[in-house]
């Protein structure tokens, strides 16, 4: 294959985001990579992201970062969104990003269910389920508000240029919105208006906590690590209950996440979920979902159909997760038809670190 047999086309092409001026229209997605020790970046993160910024990525979506309350998480070298250590750590990484024209974006996260019971924490969820978690009461709820608003703060102090709420893949606020994890009987529970009550209080925290003009994006999706067939939706109408009260809560951008892009999120249209997303609430998305992890996606009908997609306005971001560990230079490579620098995405990739 040639540069001529592998256009990326719009992909390349300069945009803004919620106002906020992006090189590219790809997004790095957010990959936990366990190098940050006693939840502290070090240079070694710093040189990481700024490499993926250096080569193509418009916006580089950080790694879940723990907001600052005991019950978020238990791993050690997984980073936290803190005052002190870590916020210098991070102030490093935007600072990396940023000397190469870079934008990036802090993804906040706590772990829900995923969290092991260490030092006498147990698992925070919405209803105790799984069993031995702690359902949350709604003093609970106040307290992780103020821990979520806090860690906002100090991504604008450390440098960020937005910053993305961790809605997704069965951690604490997808739990919410699940009705499996969510058998709450108050205000947090029951309807869709009800499960994403709190996950919209979150999105009102850090929207409130952060400037007026800095992106708020949320991330969500229909499967669960632990269950690809989960919904947190079963209809468009569904899903629009749902996404109106992140929007009316202050989200700015919507960053669907699916399995496979090219997969309608429901029967009857060829739409994927962030082409729902959009479609519903007017807000821009970013899709991602298995992208260029061949080297045969390049030049292929599934990249065609891509951009088809993106050109028609479906969505307006496009992700790349996997495939950048082992080539960091994805899209500098691809972009100039090098395709026999490009590898294959391989799961030894995840231990590598460069």
């Amino acid at each position: 294959m040639t540069a001529t047999t592998t256009p990326l086309g719009s992909l390349l092409e300069p945009t803004t985001l919620a106002g906020l001026p992006l090189n590219t229209r790809f997004v790095m997605a957010p990959m936990t990579r366990f190098r940050s020790p006693g939840g502290v970046p070090t240079p070694e993160v710093a040189a990481y992201y700024r490499r993926r910024a250096d080569n193509g990525i418009g916006l580089v979506i950080s790694e879940g970062v723990l907001v600052g309350h005991p019950s978020a998480g238990h791993e050690t070298s997984v980073p936290r969104m803190t005052a002190g250590p870590a916020e210098s750590g991070w102030r490093r990484v935007t600072d990396e990003v940023h000397a190469v024209g870079g934008r990036i974006a802090a993804q906040l996260w706590h772990l829900g269910s995923a969290r092991q019971p260490v030092d006498g924490i147990p698992a925070w969820t919405p209803s105790g389920v799984p069993g031995n978690s702690h359902a949350m009461t709604l003093a609970d709820v106040d307290v992780l508000l103020a821990a979520y608003a806090e860690a906002a703060g100090v991504a604008v102090r450390a440098g960020f240029d937005a910053v993305e709420i961790h809605a997704a893949h069965g951690y604490l606020l997808d739990e919410f919105l699940w009705p499996y994890t969510n058998r709450r009987t108050d205000r947090f529970g029951g309807s869709p208006a009800g499960r994403a009550a709190f996950p919209a209080e979150v999105i009102r925290a850090v929207r409130t906590a952060v400037p007026a003009e800095m992106p708020v994006i949320v991330r969500l999706s229909q499967f669960k690590e632990r269950d690809y067939a989960a919904r947190i939706a079963e209809s468009p109408a569904e899903l629009a209950v749902i996404l109106d009260a992140f929007a009316a809560a202050g989200a700015d951008v919507l960053h669907a996440s699916q399995r496979n892009v090219a997969d309608p999120a429901f029967p009857g249209s060829p739409r994927n979920l962030a082409g729902w997303a959009k479609h519903l609430t007017g807000l821009p998305s970013i899709t991602v979902g298995s992208i260029g992890l061949t080297r045969d996606f390049l030049g292929s009908p599934a990249l065609r159909n891509l951009l088809q997609r993106l050109d028609a306005g479906e969505f307006d971001l496009v992700a790349l997760g996997r495939i950048l560990l082992g080539n960091p230079a994805w899209v500098t490579l691809a972009a100039a038809g090098r395709l026999d620098e490009i590898h294959d995405y391989r799961k030894a990739d995840e231990d590598t670190y460069f």
